[in-house]
């Protein structure tokens, strides 16, 4: 959609991500109007609290989330041990909870839109962003035929033909997330049957029933496939660190809500003080000025 950058959010006082829109079509501002429309409060999910723009440019603000995304991690890491993968899951699963309850379903959930706070050895904590496609439940709308509206490999068959927006759909799309977390491979690469890469592991009930190809006999909702997963053996969570990917911002620079850095110049700004202040006292003495 265009470019994201860490900005300073002048009446909030803190560091956000915003995200510029770049040269914007009819479809690409639709986008804009469904994602900044998103406004669900949940711990693991990223939605947007505010927008701007100003002629041809156009901004939304987001909170920063600082550790790259669940793709970072498996293009750097490879395949994710059991309890890494179950506990993003399981809070993939909270956070489209919250999303469907809020009538609004997803319809783009992959690796790359799974970010990731900076959680450094400790427990990874995962953030659902990118509402771009998000659009309310069944509603025809949002919905193009013939066309699919989503992303090659993550949409449930019925989503690739065009069907209406359903809550089931991303749960298809959790599946193949998890299937890739546990063997490193994307959806092209995924053998078929898809339950054949996962001999005795212990997510594959879950995997199995999220990859259900009729929509009818798949599970019904995410609350349905968490109660499913937390009654599965999984181990704890032994995975890779998650570092922080941005590191602090540049020391003696602010950032507009453009986004742009703007120096400030401290040396300068004591120089100009300190000649004013000579100035200002030669005058005093050349005028007779007294106190």
């Amino acid at each position: 959609m265009g470019s994201v950058w860490r900005a300073w959010d002048e009446r909030a006082r803190r560091h956000v991500a915003l995200k510029v829109l770049g040269q914007h079509s009819s479809a690409l501002l639709a986008r804009f109007v469904r994602e900044q429309a998103v406004r669900v409060r949940h711990p693991h999910v990223v939605a947007p609290h505010g927008w701007a723009a100003e002629d041809d440019l156009v901004v939304l603000a987001m909170e920063l989330v600082p550790g790259g995304s669940v793709a970072d991690l498996l293009r750097e890491h490879g395949p994710l041990d059991a309890g890494t993968a179950g506990l993003l899951c399981e809070q993939l699963l909270m956070g489209l909870s919250a999303v469907h309850a809020a009538g609004l379903v997803h319809r783009d959930v992959k690796p790359a839109n799974l970010l990731l706070e900076a959680t450094g050895t400790g427990p990874p904590h995962l953030r659902l962003g990118d509402f771009g496609l998000a659009a309310p439940i069944a509603d025809r709308r949002f919905t193009t035929v013939p066309g699919a509206i989503g992303t090659d490999g993550y949409m449930a068959p019925e989503q690739a033909r065009g069907a209406p927006p359903e809550p089931t759909q991303d749960l298809y799309a959790v599946g193949r997330v998890v299937l890739e977390m546990i063997t490193g491979l994307p959806p092209s690469r995924q053998r078929a049957p898809d339950h054949e890469a996962l001999p005795s592991h212990p997510l594959r009930p879950l995997v199995e029933r999220l990859l259900v190809p009729d929509p009818e006999q798949r599970l019904a909702t995410a609350d349905a496939a968490l109660r499913l997963l937390r009654r599965l053996p999984v181990p704890a969570a032994a995975g890779p660190p998650v570092p922080d990917r941005l590191g602090p911002p540049p020391r003696g620079r602010r950032t507009s809500w453009a986004g742009a850095a703007a120096p400030v110049d401290w040396p300068a700004w004591v120089a100009v003080v300190a000649l004013l202040g000579v100035v200002a006292g030669c005058l005093w003495v050349l005028l007779g000025w007294t106190p």
